[in-house]
């Protein structure tokens, strides 16, 4: 192999490399994105349980719940 065959493979091993590592980084912020979501979905649904309890408290206490 001569020089120029090695720096042409050197180059491709080196894109190759760096390909991979940009693939690697888009899965992980995508995986935390995805995390992400779904925290705000739960604190949501909590949110949510905790106020229907609230309005379903009042509504028990001033006899609208019949």
């Amino acid at each position: 192999m001569d020089s120029s065959q090695n720096a042409s493979y050197q180059a491709g091993q080196t894109k190759g490399q760096a390909q991979e590592k940009a693939g690697n980084l888009a899965g992980k912020a995508s995986n935390a994105a995805q995390s992400a979501k779904e925290s705000c979905q739960e604190a949501g649904q909590q949110m949510r349980d905790k106020a229907q309890g609230a309005c379903d408290a009042v509504k028990d206490k001033v006899g609208a719940n019949k």
